[in-house]
């Protein structure tokens, strides 16, 4: 009995830990102010969806179909090396249940895709971008956020949804998303 009662307090005090571990980063960071954060939500995209798309034309109909079946849009991006390191554990651990889709390394930057497949082969529940070390492509040159010049070490996105893999290259063109034009060379 006393075995049992150390091992039901045990568990009590792990607990929150374990629920902490658990905690993602967009939620971890969403107040940070050392990240830029974005989370669309589902009602956006609808909207987005409705706004001035020629439907006659396939390209921008397929378009808007894409942008209706995301659910969710959440990205982080900072300059923190303590963050990005949080951020790289995250997703290392994220992605022990989904599937790397590609892998792009370039003089210290790298560019990581992740997948959950969806209804079938050719749609994901989920992608995940993962982008580090985009302050050695910059040249230390950084970028304009709210009026202050910054640097950007990493940038992580997640959509879910019912994405098509064949229409992702062309959304993450239009997001302009870092490293979303490496889709294009899927095939």
């Amino acid at each position: 009995m006393k075995n049992r009662l150390i091992v039901f307090v045990m568990a009590v005090m792990l607990l929150p830990i374990t629920g902490m571990a658990q905690k993602n980063v967009f939620e971890k960071y969403s107040e940070s102010p050392d990240v830029t954060y974005v989370n669309i939500k589902p009602k956006m995209f609808q909207m987005l969806a409705k706004m001035g798309v020629n439907i006659d034309d396939p390209e921008a109909k397929s378009y808007m179909e894409m942008v209706k079946s995301i659910t969710s849009f959440k990205t982080i991006v900072t300059d923190n090396k303590g963050i990005s390191s949080d951020i790289s554990k995250w997703v290392k651990s994220r992605s022990s249940s989904l599937e790397e889709l590609m892998e792009v390394k370039d003089d210290g930057t790298e560019v990581k895709f992740y997948v959950q497949e969806g209804k079938d082969s050719d749609h994901v529940k989920e992608l995940l971008i993962f982008v580090s070390g985009i302050d050695k492509a910059m040249n230390g040159k950084g970028v304009e956020i709210n009026g202050e010049n910054r640097n950007i070490e990493t940038v992580v996105v997640s959509l879910t949804g019912n994405i098509d893999l064949n229409e992702i290259s062309k959304l993450t063109d239009k997001m302009n998303i870092p490293g979303g034009q490496h889709l294009d060379k899927k095939e």
